[in-house]
């Protein structure tokens, strides 16, 4: 029983041992068709990308071969243009060439005709010359004199008669040139004038200090005068405490002076405590305000000006002529109103209208600092701007604005010129007829009281006076003396502003008759 068991365990094992050789064979042919299968499709796809590619290189080839004659096609159009083109100008240049052809053959027929006229001149003018050469020996044979002093005559005649006629033209036109002048001059006058009407009235510099009552005039004298003493050591003017009521009077001859000190005072008696130490500190605080004020001014009067670039030290002295006044007009705003007036001239001229501006600007910054130095406004200024960098036009304007020399420059007659119109505007300017005259007969009358004169005039609104001498009386050096004499007293006798030029003319006159 154990055998068969075995014997049934191994045919088992046999015929299981088959089945699976069985199966596996089957698994390998299956598998066998399945890469069959597998490498018939792989090279049936490769067949058919080869075909793809085949056909694409082709398409490619087919397109460039396409575009490679649409550009051989362009080419060969461009160069079938180019050659109408150049048979074209081949055609213009044998045209031109005919042209010229024909156009040399002209000019060689004109020289040809010009030569013989050229000849046919030459003849004649050698039949008119020898004609010439006849008449004038036939002339001189009837006349009895020769060519030259024939000539010599005929231009002395027409000399002569065109003299006459040259003066009478010269005077006409003189006289034409002197009203177009009269005229346009009145014409820029009036233009300028127009264009610039600034209201005007004229001013008082005002030194009165109003007080609250009388008491307070004692503590502005202080004890035994010190505080006064101190005030005006401190200010530089002169303080006047009378019996007038309610006011207390500040003189001097420097006018930013006499407004610190007015200001200060007025800033004391609203303080109440007046006492050196307390005087000396608001005095110190008010020129420090006044010199940061005037600056002020005179940066905001060239602004109005439309001046630009003025030296620090030159718009302080603009500043200081806030304070300045002449015959009761402000001369700040007469500089500034003198400054529009030549350069609107200036303007309608042709001439350069800023720097018209500017000379009229600064033509009168010598009054405030005519204390300073020596010598009238219009030098001070002159110098003043000379040393502050300005040109010469502006120096030479400031000098001679007042006539006291030649003027050289175009914008020196326009400022003496606007300057004139600035002063006599009505209301411009306070002085009466009577003391006019009586100023100027002063001068007169003191020059005359010395021995020798014959005649004195003031001129220039009293700014100069002109003494006529008798020669036989005095001399070159007694005249020179005489003039010196004449300047002291007025100097001392009288009162005036600025300076007065004394002017000694000695004449000595010949005089013979021949009989």
């Amino acid at each position: 029983m154990e055998y068969g068991l075995l014997i049934g365990l191994i045919l088992g094992g046999l015929g299981a041992w088959g089945a699976w050789t069985v199966a596996a064979r089957r698994r390998a042919a299956t598998e066998r068709l399945l890469a069959d299968g597998v490498l018939a499709e792989a090279r049936r796809e490769a067949d058919a990308l080869r075909l793809q590619g085949e056909l694409d290189a082709r398409e490619e080839a087919l397109r460039q071969r396409r575009a490679l004659e649409d550009e051989a096609e362009a080419i060969r159009r461009d160069l079938r243009d180019q050659e109408r083109r150049l048979e074209k100008r081949g055609d213009l240049l044998d045209q031109r060439l005919d042209l010229l052809t024909r156009k040399e053959g002209e000019l060689d027929d004109v020289r040809r005709a010009l030569a013989e006229r050229d000849a046919a001149i030459a003849i004649a003018r050698r039949e008119v010359e020898r004609l010439e050469a006849r008449r004038l020996e036939e002339l001189q044979r009837v006349a009895g004199i020769s060519a030259e002093e024939a000539r010599r005559l005929v231009l002395d005649r027409v000399e002569e008669e065109l003299r006459g006629e040259a003066g009478e033209r010269i005077l006409r036109h003189e006289a034409r040139v002197r009203e177009t002048c009269r005229e346009r001059a009145i014409e820029i006058l009036a233009v300028a004038i127009q264009r610039y009407a600034a209201s005007h009235t004229a001013e008082i510099t005002v030194s009165t200090v109003d007080i609250p009552n009388d008491e307070m005039k004692g503590r502005i004298i202080g004890r035994e005068g010190r505080n006064i003493r101190t005030f005006e050591k401190a200010t530089g003017v002169d303080v006047i405490v009378d019996d007038t009521p309610g006011v207390v009077i500040v003189t001097g001859f420097d006018s930013v002076r006499r407004e610190i000190a007015k200001l200060a005072l007025e800033r004391l008696i609203q303080d109440g405590r007046i006492h050196p130490s307390r005087i000396e500190e608001i005095v110190a605080d008010v020129q420090a305000e006044m010199d940061r004020h005037i600056q002020k001014l005179g940066r905001d009067a060239a602004h109005e000006a439309e001046v630009v670039g003025l030296h620090e030290k030159l718009l302080d002295y603009l500043g200081k002529l806030k304070f300045r006044t002449s015959y009761s007009q402000n001369v700040l705003r007469h500089s500034i109103e003198v400054a529009f007036l030549t350069g609107m001239m200036a303007e309608e001229i042709g001439l350069d209208g800023a720097l018209g501006r500017r000379c009229g600007l600064l033509h009168d910054i010598g009054k405030a600092a005519d204390h300073e130095m020596e010598g009238g406004h219009p030098a001070v200024g002159a110098e003043l701007l000379r040393r502050h960098g300005e040109g010469r036009e502006v120096a030479h304007a400031a000098l001679g604005h007042h006539d006291d020399l030649r003027p050289d420059a175009p914008y020196t007659v326009l400022v003496a010129a606007a300057d004139a119109i600035s002063a006599s505007r009505p209301g411009a300017r306070r002085d009466t007829l009577e003391k006019y005259v009586r100023r100027l007969e002063e001068l007169e009358a003191l020059a005359l009281g010395f021995p020798g004169v014959e005649q004195a005039y003031a001129i220039q609104a009293g700014r100069e006076v002109r003494v006529m001498v008798d020669s036989r009386q005095l001399d070159d050096a007694s005249a020179a003396a005489l003039c010196r004499e004449v300047a002291q007293a007025i100097q001392s006798r009288l009162t005036y502003p600025g300076e007065v030029k004394v002017t000694v003319l000695r004449e000595t006159r010949c005089v013979e008759f021949a009989r």
